[in-house]
């Protein structure tokens, strides 16, 4: 009897044990996977988005509209490598956090003067599957009204309609989403996870190489170059043909043929035209469109003096053949490592091509 009374007991304890023990664990696992809360700063109410000169996959949106939702506006230029490199993330949270309560607005401030174009900016934002609201701010007026200076820019708004984190540039992904999911929290949402997304980079999207980048973005104009290398120099806004060096320095750039250098962009007049430039990066970009809508131009890229081979970005072939189709950014370069100094050199076989800008990676 005795036996059976401790046996008893124990079964006892045991029951009232056990569920003390379960809160417990499940208490330890809620902390685990609920955001830690940190102190944000207030810094400004959404102002207002009346500025829009137009909206995209949205009807036009306003600050009380969106009052309860966490909101999340990414400023951007379609053609702008470092807002390409962000991408993954902003996509990725949009879908992710949808229906819990955060809204994404791409605000689209142009760079170049073909960014105004709605045309444009609809076919980008249909290759990259950006699916969120997009506000056309060709004028700069939501620009100006975040008092914003870079490409690209978050800014992260709660649901009483004050911005709480902003962001510039590229990086900063992690602390972005924490924020986000505490937003979302401090408004109500359900299912707040610690996970974070990876962001499902590809193609022109994937991060920078960046110890190994030794060469900055330069335009492919007289108003803003640098390191023009052509005997002569550049002559504004009148036809010229240039000769390029036999040799470059490290980040100088050079044309050959018959060209005229505008405000924005470069302009070919007659076929077989080329531009050298001498960098040091994995990744080569050129953003380029043909002068007249519906035209191509044909082009070939050398490294070297070589075809790129495995080195050709997505943009072109082993031989280093493409086309220019649309005024947008081209990779034409994306070699492995050991990462050197090379010479890019790109010949368009057609006239009509306009060349903006390289950027690296």
């Amino acid at each position: 009897m005795k036996t059976n009374r401790l046996l008893l007991a124990a079964i006892l304890v045991s029951a009232i044990v056990a569920p003390v023990d379960t809160l417990a664990q499940e208490k330890i696992m809620a902390q685990q996977t609920t955001p830690a809360r940190v102190p944000l700063p207030m810094e400004g109410g959404l102002p207002s988005l009346d500025g829009a000169t137009g909206w995209l996959n949205s009807q036009p949106l306003t600050p009380a509209g969106l009052r309860g939702k966490v909101v999340l506006i990414d400023v951007w230029t379609h053609t702008c490598i470092n807002w390409l490199r962000t991408l993954p993330y902003v996509r990725a949270w949009a879908e992710k956090y949808r229906d819990q309560g955060l809204v994404v607005i791409g605000v689209h401030s142009p760079e170049f003067e073909f960014e105004k174009n709605l045309d444009n900016v609809r076919r980008a934002a249909k290759d990259m599957r950006v699916d969120y609201p997009i506000a056309i701010d060709n004028d700069f007026a939501l620009w100006r009204a975040l008092n914003n200076q870079y490409w690209p820019a978050l800014y992260i708004v709660d649901a009483k309609g004050q911005i709480r984190h902003h962001q510039f540039g590229e990086g900063g992904y992690d602390q972005s989403e924490r924020i986000i999911q505490q937003l979302l929290l401090e408004a109500g949402a359900a299912g707040i996870g610690r996970d974070l997304v990876s962001g499902d980079a590809r193609g022109v999207e994937v991060a920078a190489d960046w110890g190994t980048l030794k060469s900055p973005e330069n335009y492919v104009s007289y108003q803003r170059t640098e390191n023009f290398a052509s005997p002569g120099g550049a002559v504004a806004g009148k036809p010229r043909v240039y000769t390029a060096p036999a040799r470059l320095k490290l980040n100088q750039w050079a044309l050959s043929g018959d060209w005229t250098m505008g405000q924005q962009a470069t302009a070919l007049n007659k076929a077989n035209g080329r531009i050298a430039y001498q960098f040091h990066a994995r990744d080569l970009h050129l953003v380029m469109g043909p002068a007249a809508r519906g035209t191509s131009v044909r082009f070939r890229v050398l490294i070297d003096g070589q075809p790129p081979g495995v080195a050709h970005g997505v943009d072109i072939d082993e031989k280093g053949i493409g086309t220019v189709t649309e005024q947008r950014l081209y990779q034409l370069i994306r070699q492995t490592k050991p990462i050197a100094d090379r010479r890019f050199e790109i010949e368009f076989l057609d006239p009509g091509v306009e060349a903006f800008a390289f950027t690296f990676g």
